[in-house]
């Protein structure tokens, strides 16, 4: 059993290692830049690649399952997947993938057969800066008066169809959703705030869909595929060195098990008479018992007698003639 626990000890690390580097190389990016769709309309999706060798590819999971582009949905040009004609049933969330199984971040993108969507920002917007949320319908005229909701709570109606919300915080974050008096109401689509960096300034514009923007929001993969490997390395060390320990100091349990236990006793024994030549030193007996890991020895001296003996009478023989 010590010896299959070393083994054990290594793949445990090296998935604990592996799975706790989250590496995401590549961004992905939505054209036009919106999370609602009318059916019929058109989108294109982009990988970003850091690394143009991991063989970036679009993915989705929907109503209909998870699958790849070209695979039943949307038409592939290398990293990026292009859907000519959009249908209710192509709404779900959408993600790039790599060989390796590393993934970007994922988007949700809503298709409706209903006159009305809400344009929002698809991706996630960075806390101070302004958003601009733009109510309209299938069918022109689409800058008509709008009322939007937050979670279900109305916020207020614009009679241009637009609100802006300034300086956006995590408290804007949530579930927005608008109507049109007798065309109707939008889907609701999430909108999320990231928190700021210190080394940035808050901009008084929504962010561009540029790809500096979104490949900002990645680590390097070579930089962290290093740092896990450095990490593994100092997690093997340390567990071969634990394991050199614990069988050093099983050798001297085991060193310990194996001591014999002596029990010595000596008896005085009379010395016999009727052996004057022999030797009158005591004699010795000795007496072993083993058990399962232990073995246990009795010597017992004794001291010779002399037994005396009768002296047979003296024969006298005669010849009778």
């Amino acid at each position: 059993m010590r010896g299959t626990s070393l083994p054990r000890s290594l793949f445990l690390t090296f998935l604990l290692c592996c799975t706790g580097v989250k590496v995401l190389p590549a961004g992905l990016t939505v054209s036009p830049s919106r999370s609602q769709f009318f059916k019929g309309e058109s989108v294109s999706l982009s990988c970003e690649e850091d690394d143009s060798s991991a063989g970036w590819t679009l993915r989705r999971n929907t109503t209909r399952g998870t699958r790849t582009c070209k695979d039943g949905w949307g038409k592939a040009a290398g990293s990026t997947c292009n859907m000519t004609h959009l249908l209710p049933h192509d709404t779900g969330v959408y993600w790039c993938e790599s060989r390796e199984g590393a993934s970007s971040s994922s988007v949700q993108i809503t298709v409706t057969g209903g006159s009305v969507i809400l344009q929002s920002p698809v991706l996630p917007v960075m806390e101070g800066d302004d958003v601009t949320l733009s109510c309209r319908t299938k069918t022109p005229p689409s800058s008509l008066p709008a009322a939007f909701y937050k979670d279900g709570s109305l916020i207020r109606t614009e009679p241009a169809g637009h609100m802006t919300l300034h300086q956006v915080t995590s408290s804007d974050e949530g579930l927005y959703q608008c109507s049109i008096s007798g065309h109707g109401e939008s889907p609701s689509s999430r909108i999320s705030v990231s928190e700021r960096s210190s080394t940035s300034s808050p901009s008084t514009a929504p962010p561009p869909p540029s790809t500096s923007s979104s490949s900002s929001q990645f680590v390097p993969y070579g930089l962290l595929s290093l740092t896990a490997a450095i990490v593994l390395v100092l997690l093997l060390v340390l567990l071969v060195i634990h394991h050199i320990n614990r069988k050093s100091k099983a050798n001297q349990e085991d060193g310990e098990e194996s001591i014999t236990y002596s029990d010595i006793e000596i008896l005085q024994q009379k010395q016999r008479k009727d052996k004057p030549n022999q030797d009158s030193g005591p004699s010795a007996v000795i007496s072993t018992r083993t058990t399962d890991d232990v073995s246990y020895s009795q010597i017992i001296i004794r001291e010779n007698r002399r037994r005396e003996f009768s002296r047979e009478p003296a024969v006298v023989y005669s010849t009778l003639r």
